[in-house]
């Protein structure tokens, strides 16, 4: 059978300030395609030129990649502020709709930082403007110097609920991870479990009850290094076999494609 098909969501960019692109990092594809075992698809994430049913059918799963502009607060129920930052309602229009989907069909997704809140926000949740703000709470963002090596390096741990999902396919109840977004959950939404939490209480790992897929999403960045960090690679490994799967349950003689 041919490679299940992962589409990765883009982002929206200006190269050289001037000529608009849709673009995905290359360790998104990287770990996709090596780790996952699946052929990485980068997707326009703008309702203009995808539908959600278009992308079912196209793709056998979906990496909901992280991003510097922040879900709209408006998706949450709440006014925009500075703190906010800076928006991408195209994207919005494509994932929270795709993630539901999703969650009802079956059909495996892996939420990495900004799609970890899109898949809270997409299930009903709220999200916390800036988390370093927040009385307790540790800076997560990116350090704004450094080379790549550093600015992805090991920085806090997580501590997984025992006998979880996560404890399960990791093998551990406490882990080490980057820690590269400014925002965070603030409510839960329906049926989002928080399986791992930073030591300053905030949620870093997430799954939806009783979704029939695979809907595992960290708030951490693991295509860094995934083929060789040993939280990340059965994390995109996992990934991987449950678009194996769906893809093998949709190509069943009888069965209709997704």
């Amino acid at each position: 059978m041919n490679r299940p098909v992962i589409g990765i969501i883009s982002n929206s960019f200006l190269i050289n300030d001037q000529y608009p692109a849709h673009a995905g990092g290359t360790m998104n594809t990287q770990a996709v395609a090596e780790v996952a075992g699946c052929i990485p698809l980068i997707i326009p994430a703008d309702p203009r030129y995808v539908s959600v049913n278009e992308l079912l059918d196209a793709c056998d799963g979906f990496l909901l990649t992280g991003g510097r502009p922040n879900v709209h607060p408006e998706e949450y129920g709440e006014p925009p502020t500075e703190a906010h930052g800076t928006f991408d309602r195209a994207r919005d229009g494509v994932t929270l709709p795709l993630v539901r989907a999703c969650v009802e069909r079956g059909q495996p997704f892996f939420g990495i930082c900004r799609g970890f809140q899109e898949v809270n926000v997409a299930m009903g949740g709220t999200l916390y403007p800036e988390i370093r703000d927040l009385p307790g709470r540790m800076n997560h963002r990116m350090p704004p110097d450094g080379t790549l090596e550093e600015k992805f390096a090991l920085r806090h741990s997580v501590r997984l609920t025992a006998g979880g999902v996560f404890h399960r396919l990791l093998g551990a109840e406490e882990v080490m991870t980057n820690t590269l977004h400014g925002q965070g959950i603030k409510t839960a939404g329906r049926r989002i479990v928080i399986e791992g939490k930073a030591p300053d209480g905030t949620p870093e790992a997430i799954h939806v009850e009783g979704a029939p897929g695979f809907t595992l999403s960290v708030q951490w960045h693991p295509e860094w290094n995934a083929a060789n960090d040993p939280v990340s690679r059965p994390l995109f490994s996992a990934f991987g076999q449950a678009a194996h799967a769906f893809a093998r349950s949709r190509r069943q003689p009888g069965r209709l494609s997704a």
